[in-house]
Order: structure tokens, then sequence, then C-alpha cells
């Protein structure tokens, strides 16, 4: 078997270009190709030309926007659908999957302050509004933020400044 530095291509390969218009005993000769009078026989016509009719590409409405991929999908839980889970429970994206209350495993999770809320729960999730995390604290739970830089390297970071 031949090494790469041996390899040939196929004595067929390579095709000449055509040359039209070299007189009618190449077969390519009077009208090189391009049939008897008209636009396209004269010149050209422009990609999507349909004869002055409005192009079906300015027909159709327009696509506006743009999809943002590096979007990250946040799942939005309220407060008031905290309410039915045990008092003293941690909730965690875990348990909220196991309650129905979100869907994917990978979502992100920020809890919103829509209703009201009686029972002590300790709720972790990755973003808290203001007021869900006063209502939370204010029925004597507690809040942790997942993937949160630790203050320390906060409080470091504005005294070296």
């Amino acid at each position: 078997m031949p090494g790469l530095h041996q390899l040939k291509s196929h004595k067929n390969a390579n095709r000449d270009r055509k040359r039209v218009g070299r007189g009618n005993g190449s077969g390519t000769g009077t009208y090189s190709g391009r049939g008897s009078k008209g636009q396209k026989q004269r010149g050209s016509v422009p990609f999507l030309f349909e004869g002055g009719q409005l192009p079906l590409i300015k027909r159709l409405p327009h696509m506006r926007g743009f999809t943002n991929i590096f979007r990250v999908e946040t799942a939005a839980v309220n407060i008031a659908s905290l309410e039915g889970l045990k008092s003293g429970s941690a909730v965690t994206p875990e348990s909220l999957i196991e309650a129905r209350l979100i869907h994917k495993k990978d979502q992100r999770v920020k809890i919103l302050g829509n209703g009201d809320l009686t029972k002590k729960l300790t709720v972790s999730a990755h973003a808290f509004s203001k007021s869900a995390r006063a209502k939370i604290e204010s029925a004597g739970g507690s809040v942790v933020v997942i993937d949160a830089p630790d203050s320390d390297k906060v409080l470091k970071s504005e005294s070296a400044e």
C-alpha cells in the first residue's frame, strides 16, 4: 500500500474546461450553449431575479432578531409554591424537581417573591429576588446562594483597591 507521499490523482480526475464558441466542429459553436435570443443569451440575469415581479425574498415576512447562543435558561419558582413543602425542610433544585416545581435538573433556579411564606425553610437556589429573600428570612428561614463567589474573596478584592 502506497504512503501518503506517493498518492496520485486518477488520470480522469481533472477535466479540461469546456471551450465554447470555437466553431461548429467542436460541438459548442454557433450559440455556444446559450440557446437562441433573449436576455439569458446576451447578458447575465441577477440571482433571484423574477422579471421585475416583486421577488419571493421580498414577499416573505422578515425574520427579525437573533438567537443568543450564550443564553442561560433559568426556572422561576414563586414563594407561594414553596408553601406546599414541609416546614423545616431544605429546599434544593433536586427537591424542587421531586416536587415537580421545575422540570430540568441542569437549569438555574431563581426564587421570586410572589405569594406569602409562613414556614421556616432553608432555600438553596442560584438567585433570589429581594422580596423573596426578605420573605424567607422574615419567616425564620435561611437563604443559600448556589455558585456564589465566597464573600472573603469579595472583601479581599475590595480591600486591595
